[in-house]
């Protein structure tokens, strides 16, 4: 028989990478979602899907020891909110409820990872001639990132919680859709940059985030664990366009944007959705990411523990998903 493993999140661009990885190494997946989520895109796979209400921390044990699980994976998160309670609720209460539920539901639980996200740490300056570790000061500058730190802060506190922390980079691949609107953009021939000081960024592909997460599943040490996760490179501000234009061979006009154009901007937008439910695009907080000075992360742990080794660099992984992209008809 299977072990069984409950992952969050399931109908996102993460979890779907994250089930096709966990059906591979064999588990039986239960996908976490919403009742309104589409699923249209997972029907090829042979999973079970529940639906927690992670409002309610009696329901959600119930549901744990119903499920049995021997594994469970915590992607579910908001990326976009609209202030610092909302994304407390949603990245760091809901994560402490689910991981409590899952103490008290009595179940054969072996790991319990958790994605955070390199924005719990923030970027580091320029300058640094060291890449970010596991064991940099958090100093983030998002409150996306302050609710990762505080989910992480959260779980730390749970002696017994068999707990791998996994903080992945800017992630791509096929079905992402953020960074789906630069790529229009791009393929429209517009190479749009806010300011001109230099960066250091990072990336990992979906497929390669999805194998580090199933290989934290299977550590048999009970410490808990955290490692960040990229592809182990470092590119300046300028390779992932110039890459896009390798692959796609579209011509582009590359224009710089001065920031207080695009914080005019964010704000505006901000203000005119005021009234909505949902988050624009352009917002301050995502402004403040794009423009951070280095995101260059260290592996090395992840390598060691984990016998993680990337498999997809920047080019190759854009080769795979604007492939993708055009084969969908999203490009």
């Amino acid at each position: 028989m299977s072990s069984r493993v409950l992952i969050t999140g399931a109908s996102g661009f993460i979890g779907y990478h994250l089930i096709e990885s966990a059906l591979k190494a064999g588990l039986e997946v239960h996908a976490a979602i919403r009742p309104s989520s589409d699923v249209s895109h997972l029907k090829a796979f042979d999973i079970t899907y529940v639906y927690p209400n992670f409002n309610d921390k009696a329901g959600l044990q119930k549901l744990l020891a119903e499920g049995r699980y021997s594994y469970i994976i915590h992607s579910a998160g908001a990326t976009r909110a609209k202030n610092q309670e909302a994304y407390n609720l949603i990245n760091a209460h809901y994560t402490r409820t689910l991981a409590e539920a899952s103490l008290a539901a009595d179940i054969p639980l072996k790991r319990f990872v958790f994605l955070s996200s390199l924005a719990a740490l923030g970027p580091i300056s320029y300058q640094d001639t060291q890449p970010i570790t596991e064991h940099t000061l958090p100093n983030p500058i998002t409150s996306y990132g302050k609710s990762k730190l505080l989910a992480e802060q959260y779980l730390s506190q749970l002696s017994e919680l068999p707990l791998t922390t996994i903080r992945p980079t800017a992630v791509y691949g096929p079905r992402e859709k953020d960074l789906l609107i630069l790529f229009k953009t791009l393929n429209k021939g517009l190479d749009a940059y806010i300011g001109r000081k230099p960066q250091r960024l990072s990336f990992v592909y979906a497929k390669d985030l999805s194998a580090a997460t199933i290989a934290a599943l299977f550590q048999a040490s009970p410490e808990k664990h955290t490692y960040n996760i990229s592809d182990g490179n470092w590119y300046d501000r300028y390779a992932l366009a110039n890459y896009f234009k390798e692959v796609s061979g579209q011509r582009l006009y590359r224009l710089h944007l001065p920031v207080q154009i695009l914080k005019m901007a964010a704000n505006a937008l901000e203000l005119s959705s005021s009234f909505s439910n949902k988050t624009p695009v352009v917002n301050q907080e995502k402004i403040k990411e794009l423009t951070a000075a280095n995101w260059y992360c260290s592996i090395n742990a992840a390598q060691k523990d984990l016998k993680y080794s990337p498999q997809y660099d920047l080019k190759k992984g854009l080769t795979e998903t604007i492939e993708w992209y055009k084969a969908q008809h999203w490009l």
